[in-house]
């Protein structure tokens, strides 16, 4: 005979079961180690999420959402040289990809020049080198520029890569003011998680700024800055660390525009984020409605902005490399297409899903082409593009919106306390909360309180290995000789000249320095060069180490 379970039938029976089951569940916690109930009702979440397309834009920043257009598939791509990486770009846009987004190798990102002795074993091997407007010019070769957007991954050298781009651009008859993209340049970040810088924080707030000025008024079409959460959340973050600390950087920059004189309107639409999509699926879904919902309420009550534009925060999502296990590595692709679903229904304008193989090495073409299927089969197989904002009034997710909401504001309070982001960055502050959350997640995996499938539970006894991209070490050779090649044509004289009205400038603080940079990479000054003439004025940097 079959058992039967009694189910509870009267209110005091519920509120008794109900009552049970979350003693035994009150260890529960998301990801970022909030508390979860057993079960949520209207009482968690009594307040009206309102309607998307509308302040403060909770539910999403368009009326029509992925009815009216899907998000930006836009993947990340880069090794080698230039020639490899256009290769590959070229093979994602055959294959239904419509947005670039770049990936420059460590040399790069740093300021050294791939001839320079700290480059050595690295130049391609994480990203593309770039060393002069020559190697941007062939990065982007058969790519229309007026038509196609493109997102550049770096942040203490952006202005350098952004003279590079705009200078290639302009040489194929291409004006700045149509140039459509972001890059990243958010340089308080690098401070607080992402370790890579070339200056003190105050001349990089600098370079930062100019930037944000100049694209103002000379790329309308272009995002001068694009505010990320996602190397705070990569370096251990919380959720709510993510969102506090990536909205302040980001009301930071606001603020030292409006010092400059800029009028908010003019400059906060073409403010843009990029945020980590973890695999705690409904935590992150609340975070972004609630980093919506802060962005607008903070641009139009504390700084006045009456454009909508400015209130709407829009962002791109890329899925968390930081939950990838080199471990039983094909449970990558279910990760990602999770952490995927929760970008879109999160909200995301712009989507980059990583591929199964990162935590070995570099994407192979097959890996990338299973990572931007995942977001094609979303868009179009799995229905949730069908409605807007599907999961709203939910309440699990708005109680949880509320939630990170409040402790997002309960940072700025602390950080405010500090004497503002900058000065917080300088004694360490977000450094050490983001230390302290990482190593209490560390300590959750081996003590087996969460688990890891394949890597503390789920263990098998030997994973089958897996083909990877291997970098040619040869390429860092001919990599070298183009450098080689390019500052034995170029005409040394005017290089010298361009330097020596950079470093003037540098040196007066009130000049914005987009132009000399942009005269600098018009006469095939390197990237390196350049670095180490403002590093002549600003000096360098040195952390000081947080345990």
């Amino acid at each position: 005979m079959a058992t039967t379970h009694h189910q509870p039938t009267t209110h005091d029976e519920w509120r008794a079961a109900y009552r049970l089951t979350s003693e035994r569940d009150a260890s529960f916690t998301t990801l970022g180690g909030t508390p979860v109930k057993a079960l949520y009702t209207a009482a968690d979440a009594p307040a009206d999420p309102g309607h998307p397309g509308v302040y403060p834009y909770t539910r999403g920043v368009y009326p029509s959402m992925y009815r009216g257009r899907l998000w930006t598939m836009r993947q990340f791509a880069g090794f080698g040289t230039a020639e490899e990486t256009n290769e590959r770009f070229r093979y994602l846009l055959a294959h239904g990809q419509d947005g670039l987004s770049t990936a420059f190798d460590m040399p790069s990102l740093m300021g050294y020049d791939s001839d320079d002795p700290h480059s050595e074993g690295e130049v391609g091997r994480e990203g593309v080198a770039v060393d002069t407007l020559d190697d941007m010019t062939t990065l982007f070769d058969g790519i229309d520029l007026g038509e196609i957007s493109v997102s550049m991954t770096i942040n203490a050298p952006a202005v350098v890569m952004l003279a590079f781009y705009v200078v290639a651009a302009e040489q194929r008859g291409i004006p700045a003011e149509r140039l459509r993209g972001t890059i990243q340049a958010d340089i308080l970040k690098e401070y607080i998680a992402q370790k890579e810088w070339c200056f003190p924080v105050d001349p990089a707030m600098r370079l930062c700024g100019d930037m944000i000025e100049w694209c103002t008024h000379s790329m309308p079409r272009w995002h001068p800055i694009s505010v990320s959460g996602y190397h705070i959340r990569e370096a251990g973050s919380t959720a709510a660390q993510e969102l506090a600390f990536t909205i302040k950087d980001g009301l930071t920059y606001v603020e030292q525009a409006v010092e400059r004189g800029l009028q908010v309107d003019d400059f906060a639409p073409r403010l843009s984020f990029f945020f980590n999509a973890q695999i705690d699926f409904f935590e992150e879904i609340a975070k972004y409605r609630a980093a919506r919902r802060i962005w607008a309420r903070e641009l139009r009550e504390r700084f006045g902005a009456q454009d909508p534009r400015s209130w709407r925060m829009r962002f791109h999502t890329q899925t968390a490399g930081v939950s990838l296990t080199a471990q039983q590595p094909l449970n990558n692709i279910v990760r990602t297409a999770v952490e995927a679903l929760a970008g879109v229904l999160g909200g995301t304008q712009s989507l980059h899903t990583n591929s199964y193989d990162e935590a070995l090495a570099l994407p192979t073409e097959e890996a990338a082409r299973i990572a931007l299927r995942t977001q094609q089969i979303i868009a179009h197989e799995t229905g949730v593009t069908n409605t807007i904002d599907p999961l709203g009034g939910a309440y699990f997710v708005e109680a949880l919106t509320d939630r990170l909401e409040r402790e997002a504001y309960d940072y700025f309070a602390r950080i405010d306390e500090l004497g503002g982001m900058v000065q917080a960055v300088k004694q360490n502050f977000p450094q050490r909360e983001i230390a302290d959350a990482a190593f209490a997640l560390q300590c959750e995996y081996d003590s087996h309180e969460r688990v890891l499938v394949g890597v503390n539970d789920y263990v098998d006894a030997g994973d089958a290995e897996i083909p990877t991209l291997r970098i040619d070490p040869e390429l860092e050779r001919k990599q070298r000789g183009r450098l080689q090649a390019v500052r034995a044509r170029r005409d040394g004289a005017a290089v010298e000249r361009t330097l020596t009205a950079l470093r003037a400038a540098a040196a007066s603080p009130r000049v914005n320095l987009m132009p000399a940079l942009l005269d600098c990479a018009r006469a095939r000054a390197s990237e390196g060069e350049i670095v180490r003439a403002l590093q002549d004025v600003f000096g360098t940097y040195t952390e000081t180490p947080v345990f």
